[in-house]
């Protein structure tokens, strides 16, 4: 097996797959960060179908992400909040309809809405992918979210029936009617969270609204695997580096392979380093 493409797993998360999708997810930053080029790190044996941005929210060609390829796999990833728009758009927390499936209850309306600004692209990338490939859907934090929403999206409405999700901090999402909708649909979920991590933690699960003064219930989607790590403030215990490092430290020999080449690939590859030098 090569460490450079995920493995597909359904009894339990693959935490080989995990890591190396977490490395992926912290490239979702990079490319956010070169305003101009949008240039970030790509694995080796991995080709970029397109990125993924909008302009209708207020920044022009904002970018949330990227589908990659491989002769092997093709996975979809999603970016955590790092604007302020992103984080006016968290905090609208009251629940619309999830409009890709019929009856398929309530969702985050801020999560949601930038869901849809992104829906087009997405489904279009997709379709330049082989359906009979696995895909790997992943985010961190909002990331999250919108890799859940896409999800059920693309299990129900494309070639795609059986996408691979992998989430890392990734907040409540739904209501329990789309939860229910979406653990029978998507076949294989997991989503890693920090038990010292306030994200998944929100909406809370019963949620007031001060704009509508209506209540509100969230629950989690399946497949929870918790992790445990404090690193000193409340940010430090989300970020994804933070993630990823996490894994690291549980399986350094491989991490060390995944970060060997390119060089960059991975957040924290000093760690990774230290890592695997102690373990000798």
């Amino acid at each position: 097996m090569s460490y450079h493409q995920p493995t597909r797993g359904l009894q339990e998360p693959n935490y080989q797959s995990a890591l190396f999708l977490a490395a992926i997810c912290s490239q979702t930053y990079v490319q956010f960060a070169n305003k101009e080029t949008g240039a970030f790190i790509k694995p080796e044996h991995y080709d970029l179908v397109g990125s993924i941005m909008t302009s209708e929210l207020g920044i022009d060609h904002d970018r949330y992400g990227f589908v990659l390829a491989s002769e092997q796999n093709t996975i979809l990833a999603f970016r955590g909040s790092s604007t302020s728009i992103d984080w006016v758009y968290d905090f609208i927390a009251q629940q619309t309809e999830y409009l890709p499936n019929k009856n398929a209850g309530q969702t985050h309306k801020g999560f949601t809405d930038i869901y849809y600004t992104l829906r087009q692209q997405v489904m279009e990338l997709l379709s330049h992918c082989n359906a009979d490939h696995p895909l790997y859907i992943t985010g961190h934090s909002l990331g999250g979210a919108l890799a859940t929403l896409a999800a059920l999206d693309i299990a129900s409405n494309t070639s795609f029936h059986a996408p691979i999700v992998y989430t890392f901090g990734a907040p409540r999402v739904g209501d329990p009617a789309f939860v229910r909708t979406y653990n029978y649909t998507v076949p294989v979920n997991w989503r890693f969270q920090n038990k010292y991590d306030i994200v998944p933690h929100l909406p809370t699960l019963v949620y007031h609204s001060p704009q509508t003064d209506e209540t509100y219930f969230y629950l989690h989607v399946k497949g929870e695997v918790q992790r445990s790590f404090r690193h000193g403030s409340v940010s430090a215990n989300h970020i994804m580096s933070s993630y990823f490092q996490d894994l690291a430290d549980d399986m350094p020999d491989i991490a060390q392979s995944i970060c060997s080449s390119p060089l960059g690939f991975c957040p924290v590859e000093e760690t990774i380093k230290q890592a695997a030098h102690t373990k000798e």
